[in-house]
């Protein structure tokens, strides 16, 4: 793995998924900037991480707030070679109860996120010739799920922009993948009860929850992968085959 010495930005930082991305990008050799909206948590992992890690605050559906953090990210680590869309936010409940103010905030935080960031990264990922991107999406981003339709419908939008991102920064040596994870044993699943995820784990051919080294394993994958872009790497135990 050729990640030493690269620079790691990593949205959603304090979640299950995006702890362990950055503990395994840090293990890389990368420096990593952990950005984080409402839960603190980062702060005290960049803290443990040391040398070569830094939290920041940031609203990714706020433009603003991005174009604030990043530039305080640049000044004390530096620019991004790699930028992780992870932060996102789910809504379950039948299509019809949905109000506008939810459906505002799960497109702003897991569609319009992803476009804050790669608007801001891409400059300096362009004067330099060089770049990965990687979107986190979801299974339902693909196959969509019941009463998750406004979430799916997000998922799905990171899908469509990471292909065409990906041919339109290809020839800038920049390359856009995703991650489409299952079912992750995570606090945003914790409220699947012990039936719910049985039900779950029997449906996965694999047998078994993913776990965030599941996910953060495929983003190390495709964060060093020069040659693979504008794709959708499923990280869900077969669930949607």
């Amino acid at each position: 793995m050729s990640l030493s010495g690269k620079t790691a930005y990593i949205t959603g930082a304090s979640g299950g998924i995006g702890s362990e991305l950055a503990k395994k990008l840090h293990a890389a050799g990368c420096r990593v900037a952990l950005f984080w909206h409402s839960d603190g948590a980062a702060v005290g992992l960049a803290e443990a991480l040391g040398e070569g890690a830094a939290a920041f605050r940031c609203d990714v559906a706020d433009y603003a707030s991005v174009d604030a953090a990043f530039a305080q990210a640049e000044a004390r680590l530096c620019a991004a070679d790699i930028l992780v869309n992870n932060a996102g936010v789910a809504l379950f409940g039948l299509f019809q109860d949905c109000a506008d103010e939810d459906f505002d905030r799960v497109v702003g935080v897991n569609m319009k996120g992803v476009f804050n960031c790669c608007k801001r990264a891409l400059p300096a990922m362009i004067a330099a010739k060089s770049g990965a991107i990687i979107n986190v999406s979801s299974m339902w981003g693909i196959a969509g799920a019941s009463c998750e339709a406004v979430y799916s419908a997000s998922k799905a939008g990171v899908v469509g922009m990471t292909k065409a991102l990906a041919k339109e920064v290809g020839p800038s040596g920049i390359t856009v993948n995703c991650v489409a994870p299952g079912v992750i044993d995570t606090p945003m699943n914790a409220m699947l009860s012990p039936e719910a995820k049985a039900e779950l784990i029997a449906e996965t051919p694999l047998g078994r929850l993913g776990t965030p080294s599941d996910v953060a394993d495929a983003v190390a994958f495709l964060a060093d992968a020069h040659f693979i872009t504008g794709q959708t790497l499923a990280v869900d135990g077969g669930f949607i085959l």
